[in-house]
């Protein structure tokens, strides 16, 4: 056999590798998405949500949900929303900083810091809030405690980390030409990264914040020891506790007493599916949007 054929070989070898695992990956996430909707989907429907409760009572918080989602669907999503709220700016201002402004020494340093800060578990997130309540009880707020805010306040430096090292790498992996293209013009640096670079790289900055925001909404280790709880209905203020559907989920799997509960919580695993499905769909939106008003 010659070395050509060697080659062809091997090529054809790892391109078949490559299809069968692509393959058994989506065989894979087809399989469980669709055991869950056989699971969940005859769960279905406002009982689900309100229980008893009527659902403009439950909506307008006039009376608690005990039975049903509602309570922890909407913490869920003003969870995900406050910590995308404090973290992607930051996340977005400082990949930008990163791969524009710093030296490629301090890029060296801090590349390595947002790693790392990328690389911690969750659940050490959780015990950092956990362990800064405490800290606060002992020194400065006696009457400190665990609450909605505590816990968004650990979900962004969780996906923190993320949306720098996107926006960093969207940002340098744009080619030369784009980068003197403003310069050229006469632009300023800023200049230059608000009207050229951030436009081109704008579909890569928005895939990390759609990231960011499933990995948000999905998370339930930081919660679970910053504030959520089993039956909080809607919270009040951000010093509240709040409930929330991957704590929901948990809670139902493993403390489940008849085959209703069980139910329930295939119902609510469906319903965070289509909760996460539903922002990603809202952030492409956007992403759309922006990139339409980007190239007039």
């Amino acid at each position: 056999m010659t070395a050509t054929q060697k080659h062809s070989l091997a090529d054809t070898a790892t391109t078949a590798f490559c299809w069968s695992a692509a393959a058994l990956t989506g065989v894979a996430v087809l399989a469980v998405m669709g055991f869950l909707i056989f699971r969940g989907a005859g769960t279905l429907g406002l009982e689900l949500f309100f229980g008893q409760t009527p659902w403009w009572d439950a909506l307008t918080g006039a009376r608690p949900v005990f039975d049903g989602l509602w309570s922890a669907l909407a913490g869920t999503l003003i969870l995900v929303v406050l910590s995308c709220l404090m973290a992607v700016p930051v996340g977005i201002a400082g990949g930008v900083y990163l791969s524009v402004y710093a030296s490629r020494r301090y890029q060296s340093m801090t590349g390595f810091a947002v790693d790392l800060m990328a690389g911690i578990p969750s659940i050490v997130m959780g015990l950092f809030g956990f362990s800064m309540i405490v800290v606060l009880r002992h020194a400065l707020f006696p009457h400190a405690k665990t609450c909605l805010l505590l816990a968004a306040v650990c979900i962004a430096l969780l996906i923190l980390p993320y949306l720098v090292r996107t926006t960093q790498n969207a940002l340098s992996g744009l080619p030369e030409h784009l980068r003197l293209l403003g310069p050229s013009l006469g632009f300023s640096t800023w200049q230059n990264t608000r009207h050229v670079l951030l436009p081109s790289a704008g579909r890569g900055i928005l895939s990390g914040v759609i990231l960011a925001m499933g990995r948000a909404a999905e998370d339930t280790a930081v919660i679970l020891l910053t504030g959520v709880v089993a039956q909080a209905f809607l919270p009040r203020s951000l010093w509240d506790k709040f409930e929330a559907l991957p704590f929901r989920i948990y809670y139902l799997a493993a403390e489940h007493r008849s085959v209703a509960e069980l139910d329930q919580a295939f119902g609510a695993a469906l319903v965070l599916l289509m909760l996460t499905g539903a922002l990603f769909c809202l952030a492409f939106l956007i992403q759309r949007t922006m990139e339409h008003r980007w190239k007039k």
